[in-house]
């Protein structure tokens, strides 16, 4: 089996570079769900043709084909795994990843959370031990390195446990990207804990929690203010002496709202490149926006390649 280089990306090429990594390894079987118009269809197409994902598309045939023709785009290379609605795609390509004929999930055209409610169902999903989350990973011009932020889509106000699995989860990924001791910062909108501030509160917990084995592979110091997390003199400045100050990989937000727009920021304001899949799974579930570009959508299915063939060994 082709396996894919775990070297660490050029500053200010990352997505790219993930991009060309991907294809040097062998498309990993992916599930798309319901891919019926032409952001989901052209987009699975194009990751195909990239040599990135072999499709299955799961959904009504009559739909897909409509889709593609209305596109003029030739599918009969591709299998087809005939469904009646979107919700019996989802359902569908759930078993196709747990009789493993599927490696990976794509979303198509539905809503998220109707994918996930697939996904965790209690008998037919591909749920695990721990939640799922999402991890936004970023191309920020004045960043050296990628810079994953974690939840921006799933958990809307994650308590210490979730908090836990969402750290977790994320370094897992960032470990099948090669690195091999992530640095986390636990964001708090202060450094210093405050009994009337959970964020902090909870930053000193997940501390002490990596202290005692319950979060593993990973470097993690919080509370964090963003400032510094990101900037080793603002860390200097306010005389905190932390291994993860400038050297961030991850960031874990108190809650989805501060999360997302901390993400639609460095991508509006910043230039940032992204890319993003749903993380705690069996599989990776590549989860693009209808808003995001073919660099955006052609990286979220190469970190999937990651994350299926060069998965985190045991920690």
């Amino acid at each position: 089996m082709a396996m894919i280089d775990a070297q660490q990306p050029p500053a200010h090429d990352q997505l790219e570079f993930f991009i060309e990594q991907a294809r040097a390894a062998r498309p990993i079987r992916t599930a798309v769900v319901h891919p019926v118009d032409h952001n989901s269809l052209t987009g699975a197409i194009e990751a195909a043709e990239q040599g990135l994902i072999d499709p299955l598309l799961v959904g009504p045939a009559h739909k897909i084909q409509a889709a593609a023709e209305q596109e003029g785009i030739d599918i009969s290379q591709y299998e087809i795994v005939t469904t009646e609605h979107s919700h019996m795609a989802a359902e569908r390509a759930c078993e196709l990843v747990r009789m493993t004929q599927a490696e990976a999930l794509m979303k198509g055209s539905l809503g998220t959370a109707e994918l996930l409610g697939a996904v965790v169902h209690k008998t037919r999903g591909i749920r695990t031990e721990r939640r799922l989350s999402h991890v936004f990973v970023f191309d920020v011009p004045n960043y050296h390195k990628p810079l994953v932020i974690t939840d921006a889509a799933i958990n809307v106000e994650p308590d210490l446990m979730t908090k836990r699995d969402i750290v977790q989860n994320a370094i897992e990924f960032c470990r099948s990207l090669g690195n091999p001791a992530p640095k986390v910062a636990v964001l708090a909108a202060v450094e210093k804990v405050k009994p009337n501030m959970q964020s902090t509160l909870d930053a000193a917990a997940l501390c002490k929690m990596a202290d005692r084995g319950q979060i593993k592979g990973g470097i993690i110091d919080g509370p964090l203010a963003f400032d510094n997390a990101i900037s080793q003199q603002a860390a200097i400045d306010k005389h905190i002496n932390s291994p993860v100050s400038g050297e961030a990989d991850i960031l874990l937000a108190p809650d989805l709202e501060s999360a997302n727009m901390i993400a639609k920021q460095l991508i509006y304001l910043a230039n940032a490149k992204s890319a993003g899949i749903a993380v705690g799974a069996r599989v990776p579930i590549i989860l693009t926006s209808r808003a995001e570009g073919a660099l955006g959508r052609l990286a979220s299915c190469a970190l999937a390649s990651y994350m299926v063939l060069h998965p985190a060994r045991e920690i």
